[in-house]
């Protein structure tokens, strides 16, 4: 049995009116990898967490302040994926790596948002898969793999089918830190991932069968990091 640690981007859960039929989708793909797999899921906050902190931030909150509603906001994607798994996960967001460790022994689905102030929930997902010892880590998110820029602002960004961790940190660590940031992968993931050497995946999350190849350790669709 593998363990896999997933990073499921706030965008993916919350997709423009396709929502239900897709995380039910989404919902059979983990409860059949369950069976063989052991799951450790990370919600993110997508656009939930960005309008909640857009409004919070002209209101004139500090940073600290919106990372707090970041992390309620990935926490309630994580209810509402928990809800379309149906019985098949830990019935509740773990709030922490204990708490997840601990679920996993009577439940093969735990599911979780953020964590830490300041931690994107790439990064938390990353650090979880270090400290449960996972196989792989997956990640869903709204773009088919790492490029050399953002492909929506940079239509000849090149595509990388395989990267290194260290050529991962490298086109990572320009990224503006600040709660609600919109990348594929962080510079704090990019160097858990270094510093694990855990097989990375990047997939695009809405293509149920790139993600499945993710899943056996596959890279077809998307980039490996290794």
């Amino acid at each position: 049995m593998a363990v896999l640690a997933i990073s499921i981007g706030g965008s993916i859960i919350l997709q423009e009116k396709k929502e239900v039929d897709y995380l039910n989708k989404l919902a059979k793909l983990l409860i059949s990898q369950s069976k063989r797999n052991k799951l450790f899921i990370v919600v993110g906050g997508g656009k939930l967490a960005r309008t909640y902190i857009k409004f919070a931030r002209d209101l004139g909150a500090d940073e600290a302040f919106l990372d707090d509603i970041g992390i309620a906001s990935t926490r309630l994607n994580a209810r509402l994926l928990i809800a379309a798994l149906d019985g098949h996960a830990y019935p509740k967001p773990a709030k922490d790596f204990d708490e997840a460790w601990i679920a996993s022994k009577s439940h093969s689905i735990v599911v979780m948002g953020g964590t830490h102030p300041g931690h994107t929930t790439d990064a938390v997902a990353a650090m979880l898969g270090e400290r449960v010892g996972a196989d792989r880590f997956i990640n869903a998110t709204a773009v088919d793999g790492v490029y050399s820029a953002d492909p929506n602002k940079t239509p000849d960004a090149k595509k990388f089918k395989k990267l290194t961790p260290q050529k991962l940190l490298e086109l990572t660590v320009t990224t503006e830190h600040k709660a609600g940031p919109h990348v594929v992968i962080d510079p704090l993931a990019a160097r858990i991932i270094q510093r694990s050497g855990i097989p990375t995946y990047v997939v695009l999350g809405s293509d149920l069968k790139a993600l499945r190849e993710a899943f056996a350790g596959k890279a077809a669709a998307g980039t490996l990091i290794k």
